[in-house]
């Protein structure tokens, strides 16, 4: 008892109780995937609480010389059915509300096992154990206070769950803007209270009653072939109507009302109104069908049920081992974890994250998991090393074939919460572009790795734009980097076009008369067509042609500069209808598993070609009026300068043009990257440039031009820099006086001051070199001649292998489910969250974003 006695008093004064605000670490390791079932269980510091498996443990007592943990060990074992009717305990509940930890919604505490836990106080580094009642015999102070710290762990919410159960609804819906001065018709017939009939077709279910006409009409057609014929929709586009709700979804609580206005289910705090119009008395309506919510939720419980692409109509044989690991779903982060899974597949990333790992971890900050490399190298590691890709407990004896081969697999919720933090998309549970997540992982590696090796560039490559006046003749040429290649799909290129006129006219009669639909027929689109796509000129009206000083038409083709070592290529199935639904070409295309692009690499100016003079376009061209908008001047004064840009050699943009970009929601330097990049052509041209890089990473970065200032950035007073934050900037790889200067501009918030720093890094550089040049500082030399030198880009023979591809089911990015496969030690692999079977049929004509990697001759 007297070394317990005296273990304790040595740590009291470390020992906290966590308070509001606090993060509470006990559900998962910092440095790995080590969880509370694993074997020795989780460490959690008392002082900082944060949790570490047993190998890690000693590295925070090390660094920190902390010494008190309590050890949280849970033994896991299936739920019985007899313990729910041993225990009194209800069934599990059906979710009913599109939400997580609200009343009603999917309850996250819902385990699909029985736990065992226990708690012991460990003392470091003797690893000394004591246990709950051995602190009986202590003084009680010591007692008391080692007993409160405790219990405020153990009923802390941990800060994973935090992250997931913070009150996510997906049913927070907002008044539409039709509901208080809706237009109803008068001399509308009555509504019976059931017996509904689509008045186009036959349908009973899914039915819709339009609040302004009182017509009944069927629902949209889901992505399956399921739910209605569209005549509800067609209904609004013929006449305008906004609002419909679902009839045998309303009841005294209310209904489901869509508004095709908006786009959107909406409230309609006059509903009870509206539908007394049509003699339907709300309080004595009740439910008949399913609402929009229960769909919903129906789909999302169906994953792994699905048979497209997922190849679930074989017994598929699962795989364990390093490079092998599952990734659970943490709802709707499919993308995520397809993703990632091939991105880790390469060497580079490999050898960057998880043979580094150590010197990763040992220069990690003191909270390892808001560190960007750390929490990579840890999700790499987890991946490679195998040492998760184990069957999963829960499931050994289930017999379902949804169940057969999950496995335990990791979740990286520290890494999905740190890479989406503060991006308006990524940090939701909604369902995410694959795409869009893949580059903004290119980017934040870019943030990460500037003092440093970079695996980023073994996707990196240039893109060569040569445009050509058609009246003059002369040519620009302009080179872009991009880290991957989006091909267009070609329908015109069908291989089946009488098949597909068969099917349509077979389609259109079918609704007709009113009959089941035919077998769906997907177009057959040759690879080559989509390459010759990418590569075709395309025309550009109203071009400024500086040899011309005036407008003319020009033709703008594209090709490559340089060849990757590994090229990632995205069809672009992806679109907006006329009334700006998303929507999906159901294509099937050709892709082969080798690839030779040689004949589509540039060369640059070619013999007998003249260049373009290097001169920027007026303000005002001569077949425009002066004063276009956003330009200032006065009346005795011609000339015109843009507010953003105070050197008389800035170039010189149509505002006009940049404000109707912005006014489409696009960003603000996006839209004058668009405008001189198409030299003041117009608004549509501009349009096209911004369409077509909406993906570049730095898309909405401030236009910077070589030998043209920046705005001056507005200097914000305030305390002193914070210390912890310099030490943080500095470990991305970038100057003391560059991370002060940067937290002094934005009021000491770090994450506007790394982009800060991004937006101004040409100013950061140029006064670096100013510093250098009169003897000030020479650390920011090296940065200002890397920064001249641009982006390093790796070239090499352009064929490649095919090795992985990334495939999405569902109508639209924004619903839907990815799975990847993988190309390893010969054989195919199909990666599906938890799920990792051989592949026995790769469906490589409908992938989504497919990754290349060279041949080496």
């Amino acid at each position: 008892m007297a070394d317990v006695k005296d273990a304790l008093l040595s740590v009291l004064p470390t020992i906290r109780v966590p308070r509001a605000g606090d993060r509470v670490h006990k559900d998962e390791c910092a440095f790995s995937f080590h969880t509370p079932e694993s074997e020795s269980g989780l460490y959690v510091c008392m002082n900082t609480f944060l949790g570490f498996g047993r190998p890690y443990v000693e590295r925070h007592y090390q660094k920190t010389g902390q010494r008190a943990f309590l050890r949280l060990k849970r033994i896991p074992k299936p739920k019985s059915e007899e313990s729910n009717s041993g225990t009194g305990d209800p069934p599990r509940k059906k979710p009913t509300r599109l939400a997580i930890g609200m009343e009603g919604g999917f309850d996250m505490s819902d385990e699909q096992c029985e736990y065992e836990e226990t708690m012991t106080l460990v003392i470091l580094p003797e690893f000394l154990e004591i246990q709950r009642d051995g602190l009986s015999g202590l003084p009680e102070m010591v007692r008391d206070r080692v007993s409160t710290a405790i219990d405020a762990i153990l009923s802390a919410d941990s800060a994973s769950r935090k992250q997931e159960v913070q009150a996510w609804d997906g049913e927070v819906r907002q008044v539409s803007k039709h509901a208080f001065n809706l237009q109803q018709h008068e001399g509308t017939p009555r509504i019976p209270p059931g017996g509904w009939k689509c008045g186009v077709c036959d349908l009973r279910e899914n039915l819709w009653l339009n609040l302004t006409d009182g017509s009944i009409l069927c629902g949209r057609r889901y992505f399956d072939g399921s739910g209605g014929n569209n005549h509800a929709v067609q209904r609004y586009r013929e006449t305008g109507y906004p609002l419909a709700v679902k009839l045998g979804t309303i009841t005294p609580d209310g209904a489901d009302v869509y508004s095709y206005d908006e786009d959107d289910m909406v409230l309609d705090p006059n509903l009870a109104e509206h539908l007394s119009h049509f003699g339907i008395d709300m309080m004595k309506m009740q439910k008949t069908d399913k609402t929009m919510t229960e769909l919903e939720i129906d789909m999302n419980q169906r994953i792994g049920e699905w048979e497209l692409i997922q190849e679930s109509g074989v017994q598929l044989q699962p795989l364990y081992g390093p490079g092998y690991t599952g990734i659970r779903n943490l709802g709707n982060s499919c993308y995520l974890n397809s993703t990632m899974q091939v991105i880790f597949s390469i060497p580079a990333f490999q050898r960057k994250y998880v043979e580094n790992m150590e010197q990763i971890f040992h220069k990690s900050p003191s909270d390892p998991t808001q560190d960007f490399s750390t929490q990579v190298a840890k999700f790499g590691y987890g991946l490679q090393s195998g040492e998760y890709s184990k069957p999963a407990l829960e499931k050994e004896t289930e017999t379902a074939p949804e169940h057969k081969g999950l496995q335990d697999g990791i979740a990286p919720r520290m890494f999905k919460a740190l890479i989406g933090k503060g991006h308006p998309e990524f940090s939701t549970n909604r369902q995410q572009d694959a795409q869009e997540f893949f580059l903004h992982f290119i980017n934040m590696i870019e943030r990460n790795c500037r003092s440093s090796s970079n695996p980023n560039e073994v996707f990196r490559f240039l893109v060569e734009e040569k445009i050509k006046c058609l009246v003059s003749q002369k040519v620009k040429y302009t080179q872009r980097v991009e880290y991957i290649l989006q091909l267009p799909v070609p329908l015109e290129a069908a291989l089946n076009k009488e098949e597909l006129t068969a099917y349509e006219q077979a389609r259109l009669q079918a609704e007709k008369d009113h009959l089941p639909l035919p077998e769906l027929v997907r177009a057959r689109i040759p690879f080559t067509s989509c390459l010759e796509a990418f590569a075709a000129p395309e025309q550009l009206d109203e071009f400024w042609s500086a040899a011309l000083q005036a407008k003319s038409n020009a033709l703008k083709t594209s090709c490559f500069a340089s060849f990757p070592d590994y090229l990632v290529i995205q069809i672009k199935k992806f679109s907006f209808g006329v009334d700006w639904v998303p929507k999906k070409l159901d294509v099937s295309i050709d892709v082969p598993d080798e690839l030779d692009l040689s004949e589509f690499r540039g060369g640059g100016l070619q013999v007998g070609e003249e260049e373009l003079p290097d001169v920027a376009p007026p303000l005002v061209t001569p077949d425009e009026p002066k004063g276009s908008l956003g330009f200032y001047g006065n009346d005795d004064d011609d000339s015109y300068c843009s507010p953003h840009f105070s050197s008389p050699t800035s170039p010189v943009l149509d505002e006009s043009v940049v404000t109707q970009l912005v006014e489409m929601g696009f960003p603000s330097e996006a839209c004058r990257k668009a405008v001189y990049y198409t030299g003041n052509s117009g608004a549509e041209a501009a349009m096209t440039w911004v369409m077509s890089h909406m993906d570049d990473p730095d898309f909405a970065q401030p236009l910077v031009l070589s030998g043209v200032s920046a705005p001056s950035p507005v200097t914000v007073t305030g305390d002193p820099p914070s210390e912890e934050h310099i030490a943080t900037i500095i470990s991305m790889g970038f100057s003391q006086d560059q991370a002060i200067r940067a937290l002094r501009a934005t009021n000491n918030s770090l994450e506007r001051a790394v982009d800060w720093i991004f937006s101004h890094i040409d100013d950061l550089d140029a006064e670096a070199a100013m510093d250098l040049s009169e003897g000030r500082s020479a650390a920011e030399s090296v940065s200002e001649s890397h920064a001249a030198a641009g982006p390093r880009v790796r070239d090499g023979a352009g064929r490649y292998e095919l090795f992985a591809f990334v495939s999405h089911m569902g109508t639209s990015t924004m619903c839907g489910h990815y799975v990847c496969h993988i190309k390893k030690e010969g054989r195919w692999v199909i990666y599906n969250d938890q799920k990792v079977c051989a592949s026995e049929k790769p469906p490589k004509d409908l992938g989504y974003i497919y990754f290349y990697q060279r041949i080496q001759s």
